[in-house]
């Protein structure tokens, strides 16, 4: 059976039609106000980016949801986990920061910011999964305590996962640092002949895993927790990852994070994703680059592989950006993903969602 994927496209052709407006009529249109009951303590679970970023989704977007979720009589609040990397969400307080800098505070957005894992991620619950991988995972406590969850996504490129969207919030948007570490199995190692020994992999290190010797960087595959921060932060390219081996592992464990995620909010979660400012990359980065391709607009759906495979269709049908990062698959129908980082396949996300009984990559688009 195809599940209902709501869709409103970025154009508008008069006041009618704000994008704030069309927020709220997805909302409605997905059915989410029958997610949740008066007085559920309800999860809005985004991203606040990192500090120097604004390929965010907008808090005045997000604030249509809060209204929406406040008018079933539920208490919303905006939420996400702290970060594995050093930066400028890696504990609650400065997080919370970052969050107001950026405009989520009340005054904006309408609600509170709670970071779900604590001050320094150790609000932790453990839900029992029956997966691959995994048989107990780590989940923020506040997202786990939530009564219901509404699921903002910017949907992005990723360097590792190929492409960031409901899967990947839920995985490692939902999991502390602890839940983060688990799924990052895969080690980076350096490549002397391409390596010059700038210490740039040096400066971004949060595991000190990395030295210099003889002008060539090492990394201690035992102190390192795979974070890929070294992968980002190498001018030369110079480091990488084993890609047919360790990356599928990292899909799999990664969406079996997301599975724990929904673990006991069966019929309570709902899921917008925003194809707007689609990065190369993941909000993560203290910066956004230009858009693969043109803004196409927002979906809803409760179903999370169905929005995904969505979301990763309507991409791939636009003509890519010349302008952009993007180096390959630029005509209608290619994949963006790999046109930006050639190695991964993003896809892998939705079929093994799918493998688990998350939902179904058959989906029927309903524009509203």
């Amino acid at each position: 059976m195809k599940s209902a994927v709501y869709f409103a496209s970025v154009r508008a052709y008069s006041e009618k039609e704000a994008t704030t407006q069309k927020v709220q009529r997805l909302f409605d249109a997905a059915g989410f106000s029958a997610l949740i009951a008066p007085h559920d303590r309800t999860a809005v679970k985004l991203h606040f980016g990192e500090s120097g970023n604004d390929g965010f989704i907008s808090p005045v977007y997000v604030r249509q949801v809060v209204e929406k979720v406040r008018a079933c009589g539920a208490l919303p609040f905006l939420t996400d986990t702290n970060t594995l990397y050093l930066g400028s969400r890696s504990n609650a307080v400065e997080h919370i920061t970052t969050a107001i800098l950026h405009g989520f505070d009340f005054a904006v957005a309408g609600a509170p910011v709670i970071i779900a894992d604590g001050l320094s991620g150790k609000n932790i619950a453990k839900v029992g999964i029956e997966g691959r991988h995994f048989r107990t995972v780590s989940i923020a406590g506040d997202i786990a305590a939530a009564d219901s969850m509404i699921v903002l996504s910017h949907f992005k490129g990723h360097i590792v996962s190929g492409f960031g969207g409901a899967l990947k919030n839920l995985a490692m948007g939902c999991a502390p640092p602890e839940g983060k570490r688990a799924q990052h199995n895969a080690r980076p190692f350096s490549l002397p002949e391409r390596c010059t020994g700038c210490a740039a992999c040096i400066r971004v290190c949060p595991g000190k895993a990395i030295r210099i010797e003889k002008k060539k960087s090492i990394i201690s595959q035992e102190a390192c927790i795979g974070c890929f921060e070294c992968m980002h932060a190498c001018p030369e390219h110079a480091i990488d990852i084993n890609w047919e081996t360790e990356i599928p592992l990292f899909m799999e464990r990664m969406v079996e994070y997301a599975y724990g995620a929904t673990k006991g909010k069966e019929g309570k979660i709902g899921y917008l994703s925003f194809l707007i400012r689609i990065t190369p990359d993941c909000d993560c980065f203290p910066f956004s680059d230009a858009p693969i391709v043109p803004d196409i607009g927002i979906l809803a759906s409760k179903d999370p592989v169905a929005i995904d495979t969505a979301s990763f269709d309507l991409v791939n049908r636009q003509q890519g950006s010349a302008a952009s990062l993007l180096t390959a698959h630029h005509e209608a129908g290619g994949d963006k993903f790999r046109g930006v980082h050639p190695q991964t396949d993003g896809y892998r996300q939705v079929q093994y969602a799918e493998e688990l009984g998350m939902g179904s990559r058959e989906y029927e688009l309903i524009t509203i």
